[in-house]
């Protein structure tokens, strides 16, 4: 179709001149937007081009509606240019003289996104008349200054009224509130088979009517009026930075309490004594330790426009959506009219995969074509095996262990979905079948402990009367083996920790000297950075008391109370400088790419060496090596979305503080209560067919104090070990991203080789188990679905739907979640029939070993 029909059908306004020099005219803005169609269909990103050059109708043909409203209103109308303008075809070819550089180029990613719109003192003609147009302030959004990174400025206001009221009777009431619900649901459903999440965007939806309420019916008097302690419960309408400030309270209770583990591994798994008490102090001074270390790196992880944390863009486009007034775009949805409708349809939806059919969660069909072959169960199960041809068509199967796919930016996809297609579909099924490790021994995919013949490990017959690993009684039941996947996994861990380090030194290296030996100079900050700046900042002697009170807390704790805690001083010491080297590069990778690595594997391997025999100071020291850099860069996420939404800092500052210690003790009490009250919980042996209290995240980390702790890794992955060969991982991490930084530098044309993320591809299997197959190729799918096919092909709907579709799509899934287990569960209301079964795969986890024999598994 050409312009003429396209812009006719779409009932666009098109230059009327009849003139030959303006059909000659249009003749060369044709030939020149084919090429820049062809730039942007081939590259996947706007040139840096400017717009006023272009007709306005050509612009919005190519660049959608956004960019139209901005050309208009920035650029055409300000200058006194209108939206008939045409170029002249010397114009024309100065654009593709500016094409031409940056397909061959020239122009880095960096001028494609911050070139300005119109340069200093140009002048443009039309006719007879000259226009003079200046380029417009770097000082505010009336200038169109916006973020350098696309989906930041396509999503983030740059506007601010610092005259609203944040932290009032409704915020502190809402928030209070909310964390405590959230607390206590999600730590609920954590002993489930299936760990529901139940997301702070459903506490963000529920806060709006209750605060318009609020304000309708809570008096406005004034306290205290004319009086150093003047407030009102009432201070006008509930306003989006109210609203803000009670979701950072909700956040704080949708968070896990890692922790809690230790609570469990002791009490449920070894069946060894744990005060209250102690629970407490270990849960309080974990959680807060992470605010000295996001004191420390805020500088680094906040304020550079750089480092954009793109899961907070979920929750801005849902604050955009119930707080702001827009108009219906012609043939679309508003935000909040789109939302409302996709919050009802995955309400709706989920009570398939929740209970009336399980199957969807894992469709796992190349069992059904072969319900009797071993090797087929093994290559399609979704759950136990491979997970070839799997797909998971439930929102909690999706992002269960990966958050959300449609916050994930597509190159951080991609690499996630090379590693796991290298760990899944190459480094596996070569070892087992190969045999090495014993792999066939054991099943394909397992977190379980075995022995040499195959069948499960007995831990308590190992461990002596002052828990402590019985060396007689382990020579005697022989040494601990695990599954190939289990060992391969960690031999992944590994490489992506030192990947990480190598990463961040070649790649942001610069960046971080010149933040480190200098402050923030106008220059190196983004339009959110500059809004920021009217506000008191938190005093860096606020995060240092608290780090520094915190430290010593933790040694009194551990000293005083070491016949139960089992870890030394000096183990708090080295735990918490693990957390502070590694802070700062697994920061920028979750700041960057919303993927990050954990250090629960090289906590446990350091004390594990050091400390062999404690399997609660194991446990113990990676709480606080591990939980307390989780902690920071969460802490640092919510700072990024204050950030992002203009909250003064010491308000952000309070509302994280409060909502930790709330959400430490409803987590601690919930758990608690949970162990007291539900017989058998986590053992999967006694406990009832059918049975939800399974407990897979605290079965994966009771099997890591056992082989790091109980055994010691010196036994496993030692020099007395059977899995030595694994410590080769360090290295491989170490290389893998030098090799990506010399072809980037040897190949600079070739840009995609500058999207390989090393740490993000190394360390994506780090939730493999619990997580499964299926999680991670119907994650996969949808980010590609959203990361590639939306964000390149449907700009504008992404731009306007995609981030309010995962908070909807959350929403109604933990809402109908709830009220089955409030309706169905509880009172026990159950179906049985063959979709209730969800992966139909029984005979993925047999060993294929000649002479192995294990309950339910034919013989070979």
């Amino acid at each position: 179709m050409g312009y003429s029909r396209l812009f006719k059908k779409k009932g666009w306004t098109y230059p009327r001149k009849k003139n030959n020099n303006s059909r000659k005219q249009l003749s060369e803005i044709r030939t020149r937007v084919q090429f820049l169609a062809n730039c942007r269909r081939d590259h996947g990103c706007r040139p840096s081009i400017r717009p006023d050059t272009l007709n306005f109708s050509i612009i919005r043909a190519l660049f959608g509606h956004y960019y139209s409203s901005l050309v208009t209103k920035s650029i055409l109308f300000p200058c006194g240019l209108s939206t008939e303008t045409i170029i002249d075809a010397g114009q024309a070819a100065a654009v593709e003289c500016q094409l031409l550089q940056w397909n061959a180029g020239q122009m880095t990613i960096g001028d494609e996104i911050t070139s300005p719109f119109i340069q200093k003192e140009e002048t443009y003609k039309e006719g007879k008349d000259d226009v003079s147009c200046s380029r417009a302030s770097e000082d505010g959004p009336d200038g169109g200054e916006n973020s350098p990174i696309e989906q930041v400025a396509l999503t983030v206001p740059t506007t601010d009224d610092p005259s609203l009221p944040t932290f009032t009777f409704r915020t502190w009431t809402l928030g209070i509130l909310a964390c405590v619900l959230l607390s206590f649901v999600n730590q609920f459903f954590l002993y489930r088979r299936e760990p529901l999440t139940v997301a702070a965007t459903c506490a963000q939806i529920v806060m709006v009517p209750i605060g318009h309420l609020m304000a309708s019916m809570i008096t406005n008097r004034v306290f205290f009026k004319g009086q150093k302690w003047e407030f009102s419960l009432n201070p006008g309408p509930f306003n989006v930075k109210e609203h803000v400030l009670a979701t950072i309270f909700a956040n704080a209770g949708a968070g896990s309490v890692y922790a809690i583990h230790v609570v469990s591994t002791v009490k449920v798994f070894y069946k060894k004594e744990l005060t209250f008490v102690v629970a407490l102090l270990v849960v309080l001074t974990s959680q807060v330790l992470g605010f000295g270390w996001a004191g420390v790196f805020r500088r680094y992880l906040v304020q550079p426009a750089a480092m954009w944390w793109p899961q907070n863009l979920v929750q801005v486009s849902l604050f955009r959506a119930l707080h702001e007034k827009e108009e219906r775009p012609r043939g679309g949805l508003m935000r909040n009219q789109f939302f409302l409708i996709a919050f009802i349809c995955s309400f709706a939806y989920y009570v398939f995969p929740g209970y009336l059919f399980p199957m969807l969660s894992s469709l796992s069909w190349v069992c059904w074509v072969f319900p009797t072959s071993v090797l087929a169960h093994q290559l399609g199960s979704g759950l136990h095996g491979l997970g070839i041809g799997a797909v998971g068509l439930d929102w909690a199967s999706i992002s269960s262990y990966l958050d959300s796919p449609l916050a994930s930016p597509w190159f951080a996809t991609a690499n996630v979905a090379a590693g796991f297609i290298l760990i899944m579909y190459v480094i596996t099924p070569v070892t087992y079948w190969l045999n090495i490790f014993k792999a066939k021994t054991f099943p394909i995919f397992s977190d379980g402990l075995f022995t040499y013949t195959g069948q499960s490990y007995n831990i308590s017959a190992v461990i002596d009367q002052n828990f402590r690993l019985d060396i007689d009684a382990y020579e005697q039941e022989g040494p601990l083996y695990i599954s190939t996947l289990f060992a391969m996994v960690y031999g992944l861990c590994f490489a992506g920790l030192t990947a990480v380090v190598v990463h961040v030194l070649l790649f942001h290296g610069s960046d971080i000297w010149q933040l480190s030996i200098s402050a923030f100079e106008e220059k190196t900050m983004d339009v959110h950075t500059k809004s920021m700046r009217k506000y008191k900042q938190v005093p860096e002697w606020w995060f240092m008391c608290i780090l520094l009170l915190n430290i010593l807390a933790t040694i009194f704790i551990c000293e005083y109370y070491n016949d139960q805690l089992q870890l030394p001083w000096w183990g708090v010491l080295l735990a918490c400088g693990l957390a502070i080297f590694f802070t700062l590069p697994m920061g920028i990778i979750k700041a960057t790419t919303n993927q990050t690595t954990g250090l629960n594997v090289i906590s446990e391997y350091i004390i594990g060496y050091l400390y062999p025999g404690y399997p609660v100071a194991n446990i113990c020291f990676k709480v606080y090596g591990y939980i307390s850099m989780k902690q920071a860069i969460t802490f640092l996420q919510d700072f990024k979305l204050g950030h992002y939404m203009k909250i003064p800092p010491r308000s952000m500052f309070t509302a994280q503080v409060f909502g930790t210690v709330i959400a430490a003790f409803v987590h601690l009490g919930t758990a608690w209560w949970l162990i007291e009250t539900i017989p058998d919980i986590c053992d999967r042996a006694l406990l009832p067919t059918g049975s939800p209290w399974t407990c897979p995240s605290d079965h994966v980390f009771y099997d890591a104090s056992v082989i790091w702790g109980l055994i010691g890794p010196r036994k496993i992955f030692g020099d007395l070990g059977y899995y030595s060969s694994i410590n080769w991982f360090f290295l491989v991490g170490a290389i893998a991203p030098v090799l990506v930084w010399i072809a980037q530098k040897a190949f600079p044309s070739q840009r995609w080789i500058g999207l390989i993320n090393m740490p993000v591809l190394l360390g994506a299997t780090l939730n493999i188990p619990p997580a499964t197959s299926v999680n991670y190729t119907s994650w996969v799918l949808t980010g590609f679905a959203s990361g590639f096919i939306a964000y390149r092909y449907y700009r504008d709907w992404w731009s306007r739907h995609n981030y309010v579709l995962s908070a909807a799509l959350d929403a109604g899934l933990a809402f109908m979640a709830v009220l089955l287990y409030l309706c169905l569960d509880m009172e026990h209301v159950t179906l049985n029939w063959w979709g209730s079964e969800p992966d139909c795969c029984p005979l993925a986890s047999c060993p294929t070993a000649p002479g192995v024999a294990v309950k339910g598994c034919p013989v070979f």
